[in-house]
């Protein structure tokens, strides 16, 4: 945690009377808490191994502590009980939350007589509730593909400990009190209300979408994935969802914030926006267009990469922004990466 407080210091050393202590969890909190996973699979001698890739290897992890029990349980019914490769090409076990997803390096459906009534109970005992199979010849850098998903056992959704419905390959934060902490951050900051339309940039499976709506305010979320998506139907009713990359969906949101502005009012709303995105940090595009003409109020950024923050933070304070808060959050014990919430307010 020292280490994480350290290289965000010097990443982000610009800001660094706003860069606040790292949040985290203690104890057991730490341990058994990654209930998503995706671990990379291979056959040899006689047995199959699941962890992880360093280049042509596979390191087996069978009980590792920080995957949660589920996973590991998981995984030893599968070594336990999967045909050999040569009948059932494994690529990756991916498992999310309840639903646990079997990627095949083939576009063929293999034989199912392995999963038995009694392996069924077995997987059912362990709180999984959703069992895929998901074809894909080409996986490998990309390990998910958009079509050739097949449900074969269970249910088609779940619901994670913040009652989100949420489907096989959905992404949600693994310590869900402090990803509460974040969102309440997130949210006491923007302050929205039911006259401030919030836009939600790679929204996901509508988390923050949810908390937007239950104020009353106007909320627009975009996401790439449709599964996403369609979980976020249900999990924010009323708001508008656009599906594909932020930065091609810039006319539309473009469009929505001319609709959504009333022409005349005591009390216009304001426009709030809040950002989620990838590693990468804010698509060129999307940052041209915050910059250049949406110019929000309010701005909260959830980052995962210290570097590309740094970078679009640079060009949102020459732009006329503030940063009044960095708080970091260690969403990941035990590994390198670590999340920062940025809040930033427009000055000019």
């Amino acid at each position: 945690m020292r280490q994480k407080q350290l290289w965000l210091a010097d990443k982000l050393s610009p800001w660094a009377d706003a860069l606040a202590p790292l949040r985290g969890v203690t104890g057991s909190e730490r341990l058994h808490y990654r209930d998503k996973a995706c671990l990379s699979a291979d056959w040899q001698d006689g047995r199959w191994l699941l962890g992880l890739r360093k280049r042509d290897e596979i390191i087996d992890i069978p009980a590792c502590p920080v995957q949660s029990h589920r996973v590991n349980q998981v995984a030893r019914l599968l070594r336990a009980h999967l045909p050999a490769k040569a009948r059932f090409p494994l690529a990756y076990l991916a498992q999310s939350g309840a639903q646990t997803t079997l990627v095949l390096k083939t576009a063929s459906q293999p034989s199912l007589d392995w999963l038995t009534p009694s392996l069924s109970a077995e997987f059912e005992r362990t709180g999984v509730e959703g069992l895929w199979i998901h074809l894909f010849p080409s996986t490998g850098k990309r390990v998910f593909a958009k079509n050739h998903w097949y449900l074969v056992w269970g249910r088609a959704r779940s619901e994670d400990r913040l009652g989100l419905i949420h489907g096989p390959a959905a992404f949600s934060q693994l310590l869900p009190g402090l990803y509460r902490q974040a969102l309440d951050q997130a949210q006491a900051f923007l302050a929205p209300s039911a006259n401030d339309g919030v836009i939600d940039l790679y929204c996901g499976h509508g988390s923050t979408l949810q908390r937007w709506r239950k104020t009353g305010a106007r909320a627009l979320g975009v996401e790439v994935a449709a599964e996403a998506l369609k979980c976020a139907e249900r999990n924010a009713p009323g708001a508008d969802l656009l599906r594909g990359t932020c930065e091609h969906r810039v006319p539309q949101l473009r469009a929505w914030r001319k609709a959504a502005s009333p022409v005349a009012s005591d009390q216009p709303g304001r426009r709030l926006l809040y950002v989620n995105p990838p590693r990468t940090g804010l698509e060129p595009g999307v940052r041209t267009w915050i910059i250049d003409e949406d110019r929000p109020h309010r701005m909260a950024y959830l980052s995962c990469s210290a570097g590309t923050l740094s970078r679009d933070l640079q060009q949102l304070c020459e732009a006329g922004y503030r940063v009044e808060a960095l708080t970091p959050y260690d969403f990941f014990p035990f590994t390198h990466h670590v999340e920062t919430l940025a809040l930033l307010r427009r000055i000019n």
